[in-house]
Parts: structure tokens; C-alpha cells; sequence
């Protein structure tokens, strides 16, 4: 992933080959103050009274009566419940991150750099990463991992047709890809950088998802819910489609929500896929297959005669 200066802009060079789409430059995404002040307010805290107390200040500290205050327990539920607060600020160490890596490479990017692109302190952003490679193995399980395990469970559902599967797997990446445009462009452009294991991970979980795609193509074709299509380059072309939706809508867009984004994205990649009405037959397998011959046959019957 490259991109060059316009005078309107820059010029995104899409992950296919050959494509090129113009994305008018925008300012990063900011944290309103309220939320930057906050950041990790906790750690910052208890990290600057530490730098200034006595071995014998830390005892009294820790003796203090331990009413009202939270049991590890309650601590460690409260620590991983996903809050909006949280959301924000991951998404701007993200945003930023993706600007940063982009401007100034992997590994000319270091987490003050990013601290200080948010205007915070680097105890505050440790609060939310530890590392560089901390933040990008965050980014594979969210972008790659997540989605990989609904995308291969809604495809082994056997209470949904194919279309329905097709339709809820389009709806997910492309939904992801609207709300969480720059989490996705900072992977892309990190992929070279990613450690070892999240790099098997990245690795195995797109694997997942696409072998999770073909098997909803090659179903709707053996059913005649679709048309007689190559599994693989569809499946592509389909996962295409919803990635690309990171790179020409951005959350907050007055002509379309990130709902509608996915919604008509969905409805696209059924329509390149399923079968005419008059196409569908009401059985699957070779049955199928013959049903639609013995159509063409009428059909080419009827021109004959005519």
C-alpha cells in the first residue's frame, strides 16, 4: 500500500492490482480533550506518585483500609469490560499510528512518537500498549482473528441458505472495515513488520476467512442458488469489494452511515452471485444442473421455432 501527493490530495493505491481511487486527504481523527485528559489517568497517577515516594510512603500507602476498594476480581472484570472510553482512545492510538507508520516507517516510529501525536505521556499510552509489536499483535486479533471465527461459523450454519450466509459474511468485514477504516490500513501497511506469531496469526486467521467464502460459493452453486462461478476468484472479488470500503468511507460520512456502507456492500455481493428467480431450481445437486439444461433446451426450442 502506497501513496503519492495530488493537488486535491492523495492517491491511495488499492491492494488490487492496477486499481487506483483518489482519497481526498483528511486531518486524523482527534480525541476530544475531555477524553485525552483521562487517558490512563490511573496509571499516570500511581506512576508520578511512585517517582516521588519513600519505600516507607509506599507501606503506608498499602495499609491504608482497603474499604470500598475493588477486589482483584472485580478489577481484572472491569479491566477487560470494552468501555466507549477505551474505544475512543484505541481507535485514536491507531489513527495515529497508521499516520505515523506511513510517514515514517516501522521502524522509524516509536511509541513516544505516538504518545506525543496525542498529546499524552508515554505512561499513559502504556496504559493501552506496552509495545509496538503489542499494538500490532491487538490489531491482528481484532482485524483478522475476530471476524476469521464468525466469518467460518456462519458458514458451517446449517440453518441458513447460501445467500443469507453470503449476505451476513459481506455485511461483517465491509461493517468492520466502515467503523474501523484506519485499524485496517495501519495492518496492510504493517504486515511486513508484524512479529512472528502475529504474523501466523494474520496468516492462518485470512486463510480462515477466505476458505469460509468459498465454501458459502461452492454450497449456492451446488444448490443452483448461484450461478456456476469459480469459488475462489469470487470469494476474492467479494472480499475485495468490503475491504476496499476502508479506503473511501470514513465513519461519520453525511451521505451514508457505516449501516447503510455495509448494507448496500451485502446486497452488491449477492447480486454478483445469485441466480434469476426463473433460475432456481426447487432441487440441488445434478438434479439441479439438469433442470436448468432441460430451460436452455426449451428456450433454444422456442428461438428455433420461431
Amino acid at each position: 500500500m502506497t501513496e503519492t501527493e495530488t493537488g486535491e490530495g492523495k492517491l491511495y493505491l488499492a491492494p488490487v492490482v492496477g486499481l487506483v481511487v483518489p482519497v481526498p486527504h483528511r486531518p486524523p481523527h482527534t480525541v476530544t480533550p475531555s477524553a485525552v485528559a483521562n487517558i490512563g489517568t490511573m496509571t499516570e497517577r500511581s506512576g508520578n506518585a511512585a517517582e516521588g515516594a519513600t519505600p516507607e510512603s509506599r507501606g503506608r500507602g498499602r495499609s491504608k483500609s482497603a474499604a470500598g476498594r475493588r477486589s482483584p476480581k472485580q478489577a481484572a472484570d472491569n479491566s477487560t469490560r470494552p468501555t466507549a472510553r477505551r474505544e475512543l482512545v484505541e481507535s485514536e492510538i491507531f489513527e495515529q499510528a497508521s499516520r505515523l507508520f506511513a510517514e515514517r516507517g516501522f521502524a522509524g516510529t516509536n511509541l513516544r512518537d505516538i504518545a506525543e501525536a496525542m498529546g499524552v505521556t508515554r505512561p499513559a499510552l502504556y496504559y493501552y500498549v506496552k509495545s509496538k509489536e503489542d499494538l500490532l499483535a491487538k490489531l491482528v486479533a481484532q482485524m483478522t482473528e475476530g471476524p476469521a471465527a464468525e466469518i467460518e461459523a456462519l458458514a458451517k450454519d446449517d440453518s441458513l441458505d447460501p445467500a443469507t450466509k453470503l449476505r451476513r459474511i459481506a455485511h461483517l468485514i465491509a461493517f468492520q472495515r466502515a467503523t474501523q477504516p484506519s485499524r485496517f490500513q495501519l495492518l496492510l501497511r504493517s504486515e511486513a513488520d508484524l512479529p512472528p506469531a502475529a504474523a501466523k496469526a494474520h496468516t492462518t486467521g485470512m486463510r480462515a476467512a477466505l476458505t469460509g467464502l468459498m465454501h458459502v460459493m461452492e454450497e449456492g452453486v451446488l444448490k443452483g442458488q448461484f450461478r456456476p462461478v469459480d469459488a475462489r476468484s469470487t470469494a476474492l472479488a467479494v472480499a475485495g469489494m468490503c475491504n476496499w470500503v476502508a479506503w473511501w468511507h470514513h465513519p461519520g460520512d453525511t451521505h451514508h452511515t457505516d449501516a447503510e456502507v455495509a448494507e448496500q456492500v451485502s446486497d452488491l455481493a449477492v447480486a454478483m452471485v445469485i441466480q434469476p428467480d426463473d433460475r432456481t431450481p426447487e432441487i440441488s445437486g445434478p438434479k439441479a444442473a439438469l433442470a436448468l439444461l432441460r430451460q436452455d433446451l426449451d428456450y433454444l426450442e422456442r428461438i428455433l421455432d420461431a
